[in-house]
């Protein structure tokens, strides 16, 4: 079992008008006579539900006695809500599945909650906005919040009915064989949630904290002291069948009320068809003259069409006669054609052949034109080539006009040099001779000075 059930195994729960009496039931024990065990009423699982159940009908018959009494919208501060979602959660959570083996999955009641949506799909907008709410962060706060906007939503019986319908497909997976919502008592929860959709409420699921453990229900409100809830086992089951049977007077009046509404729509709606019935009826009246007129207009046509016909046929003989005058025309036409035809291809024959001639011609043409280009190409590139070797050989003759230039000028340089030392040859020989005739005038001046001597 979940750790959080509320446990009032050693308590036997009974509902005196707007009270809830607890007795021991080991004082129970000690008043009645021994009788053989009935395991049924000592059932601790059984008592748990029985007690959860009754608890639940206090609750709910407070919230909505003091919605109905101070007619206002019920906010989160209010007692008895608070005391609802808490019993609501310990009723939801009654028998669920244990965490199988340290690293097995946890059965949560959120999972089971999101399941709702695959079923109802106006259960996916609470489902998505409890997913986005940024300060829910466990799994039991976002089952929390999301019962408190399934409340505001007015739905909550509704998808709680779906679990209890659907329990062999999706509670078998999350309970224990003797939970509540495999009881008869899940029933009588679902009875007492439809008379929830009386109230409304205005619940600020941001500002909550959700994940924390939620609070104590304080059953003070409901408990009348013991000297006074002591009655006779006949009273007391007599008062229990009797809270038993306003209960169901009140599911059966919401039911009711449900029924008064369902069959108020399906009047609006028998009203809607018998309106459009109605209109029906004048449109198929507005077609009935409508087809009288269109088969008025059919025979009309149908009568143009037979007059039409007769014309065509008319048309049909006289184009047959036209065209047998036509064809003989043609005939006349084609012999003539064919003759002319004979004349053209002759001369068409003979275009042919002249256009080969020319054709020819024009190949010979182009073979000589294609020859002419290249020659010219290659007496263009001759040309380029004796045009680079002239201006080389121009160069090479510069170069040359400039060598001569200087060989001249180095010439004149030098004949005027030869000139000069041929002037200071003759000079020189010129003094020679004179030095010659004084060396032979000495010698002789010498030679005549000697024999003297002698």
């Amino acid at each position: 079992m979940a750790k959080d059930t509320i446990y009032l195994c050693n308590f036997r729960v009974s509902v005196d008008g707007e009270w809830l009496c607890l007795k021991e039931l080991t004082d129970v024990q000690f008043d009645v006579p021994q009788q053989p065990p009935q395991h049924d009423e000592k059932d601790p699982v059984a008592i748990e539900r029985s007690n959860l159940v009754n608890v639940t009908k206090l609750v709910v018959k407070e919230l909505i006695e003091s919605s109905l009494k101070y007619g206002r919208m019920l906010d989160s501060d209010h007692v008895p809500l608070q005391h609802f979602f808490i019993l609501l959660e310990h009723v939801m959570r009654h028998g669920l599945k244990p965490k199988k083996g340290l690293l097995g999955p946890r059965k949560e009641l959120w999972h089971l909650l999101e399941i709702v949506e695959k079923y109802m799909p106006e259960a996916s907008d609470i489902t998505s906005s409890v997913r986005e709410l940024p300060t829910v962060k466990t799994h039991p706060g976002h089952a929390r919040a999301w019962l408190r906007l399934a409340l505001m939503q007015k739905r909550l019986a509704d998808y709680f009915r779906l679990l209890i319908d659907k329990k062999e497909e999706i509670l078998v997976e999350f309970y224990e064989p003797g939970a509540l919502m495999f009881s008869e008592e899940a029933v009588v929860i679902g009875g007492l949630l439809v008379g929830l959709n009386v109230i409304d409420c205005n619940l600020c699921v941001k500002g909550e904290d959700l994940d924390s453990q939620q609070g104590v229900i304080d059953f003070s409100l409901y408990l009348r002291e013991n000297n006074h809830a002591e009655c006779p086992s006949e009273g007391v089951h007599s008062t229990a069948h009797m809270t038993a049977v306003l209960d169901q007077k009140n599911y059966i009046e919401e039911l009711n009320r449900h029924l008064n509404a369902t069959v108020t729509n399906l009047q609006q709606k028998v009203e809607q068809l018998q309106t459009a019935n109605t209109l029906m009826k004048e449109d198929l009246a507005i077609a009935k003259n409508q087809g009288l007129m269109l088969q008025e207009e059919n025979s009309r046509l149908h009568q143009i069409h037979r007059d039409l016909y007769d014309k065509h046929q008319r048309r049909i003989v006289e184009s047959e006669e036209d065209m047998m005058m036509e064809r003989e025309t043609c005939q006349n036409t084609r012999a003539e054609f064919e003759i002319l035809y004979n004349d053209l291809k002759k001369k068409l024959q003979e275009e042919s052949n002249t256009r080969q001639e020319v054709e020819q011609d024009l190949q010979t043409q182009i073979s000589l034109k294609t020859e002419t280009e290249m020659a010219l190409k290659l007496l263009e590139k001759d040309v380029h080539e004796k045009n680079e070797t002239i201006s080389s050989l121009q160069r090479q003759v510069d170069d040359i006009k400039m060598i001569n230039m200087q060989m001249y000028n180095r010439l004149q340089e030098y004949e005027n040099v030869i000139k000069e030392k041929a002037d200071q040859i003759s000079d020189l020989q010129q003094k020679v001779s004179e030095m010659t005739c004084n060396f032979q005038q000495l010698e002789a001046k010498y030679g005549s000075s000697s024999v003297h001597d002698y």
